[in-house]
């Protein structure tokens, strides 16, 4: 089996994207909702610098980067892969390693710019001022995945097409709360789940702290958007609540195959309506397809557009039952692992530190 050229893979340069809509000022300063302000207050206080809360000098195997099990990959098991040699499935690892964490780096760059559009186009000047803060969060989430495929896998793939597509519906709608609606609901609510599975199977340190970071801050995105999305539906009309309807129709069934790889096949040489078939049968697949709709689900709900259409479309795709998961309870964990992980890692360095000044303290004494 043949293994891609890295240079097959390489992203192009940029991508522009004609946005329409209005750029809106709002010179009423005394204004704001309390829970909005509030929000964007805890935005401000939890910014942190990836370079100090990021363990960068753990070592990474790029052929074992991420530490899943090898029953995730849609070859395992079948003819392909017991004709693999192992350097192949090594390479295939690295590859299926870089292609995920590459599509959360374009999603993070997505969310940066839909961020910085909501400041533009958002008419109520409490949400341009915490989205201020979300822009802030999506470059740093941005520069991490980047940094982690430069320096520890050394590969990036480009943009899925699906991914692409939405990004690109989003930004190209006149509604100033179309941003919201295509990223902090769908492609913010895909990737936590896709990040929240990592997280919890990783055997890896650095991917475990980058994920689990990197879900602390998305936990209030989804919250910011909860909040501004169901103040403003409360008051569409009903052909405004379908359109808005429509377009999560169309997104979720773009983020449906948002995260099957085939581009990773393709590069190692299976014709992509294999790859399809191949990667469709596989039972990773079918429930990793579940768990991604896990906050898009209730979210949508909760905005006030779970109406009978979006009904049927989740019916058809498996995931309409997840409509009682606890968000609240999820984006809670979010926020408390992180705040585990800096107590479990950050006690240890400091009890290190401690007993090196009293051994130079004891040694001083004996001197």
């Amino acid at each position: 089996m043949n293994t891609p050229d890295a240079r097959s893979v390489t992203p192009p340069t940029t991508w522009d994207v004609p946005a329409t809509g209005a750029a809106r000022f709002n010179w009423d300063y005394d204004q704001g909702r309390e829970r909005l302000l509030a929000l964007y207050q805890k935005g401000k206080d939890k910014q942190w610098e990836s370079g100090k809360r990021i363990d960068w000098d753990i070592d990474v195997d790029p052929h074992d980067a991420l530490g899943t099990p090898d029953e995730l990959i849609p070859l395992h098991g079948t003819d392909h892969w017991r004709r693999m040699a192992e350097a192949d499935r090594a390479e295939l690892r690295r590859h299926y390693s870089a292609w995920l964490f590459s599509q959360f780096l374009h999603g993070e760059q997505g969310a940066m710019v839909c961020a910085a559009r909501i400041v533009e186009a958002a008419p109520d000047l409490d949400a341009k001022f915490y989205s201020a803060t979300q822009t802030m969060d999506e470059a740093r989430h941005a520069e991490i995945y980047s940094r982690f495929l430069r320096e520890k896998i050394g590969l990036t793939y480009a943009v899925n097409d699906n991914l692409r597509t939405l990004l690109g519906d989003t930004l190209r709608s006149g509604h100033w709360d179309m941003p919201y609606l295509g990223m902090q609901v769908l492609i913010e609510g895909l990737a936590l789940a896709a990040f929240g599975m990592l997280r919890d199977t990783t055997d890896k340190e650095l991917p475990r702290q980058i994920l689990t970071y990197v879900m602390q801050d998305e936990a209030r995105h989804v919250a910011f958007g909860r909040m501004a999305l169901r103040d403003h539906y409360a008051q569409l009309t009903g052909a405004e609540v379908r359109e808005r309807e429509d377009f999560v129709v169309e997104g979720c069934h773009l983020m449906r195959d948002r995260f099957l790889g085939l581009e990773v096949l393709e590069g190692f040489g299976i014709p992509r309506q294999e790859a399809r078939s191949l990667t469709e049968r596989s039972e990773f697949t079918q429930l990793f397809r579940k768990l991604l709709f896990r906050r898009i689900v209730p979210c949508v709900k909760d905005i006030g557009l779970l109406g009978d259409r979006l009904r049927r479309t989740f019916a058809e795709l498996g995931v309409l039952d997840l409509g009682g998961t606890g968000l609240e309870m999820l984006m809670a964990d979010d926020e408390e692992q992180a705040e585990r992980m800096d107590r479990a890692r950050f006690a240890c360095e400091e009890a290190a530190r401690r007993a090196e000044v009293a051994e130079a303290v004891e040694l001083g004494a004996k001197g």
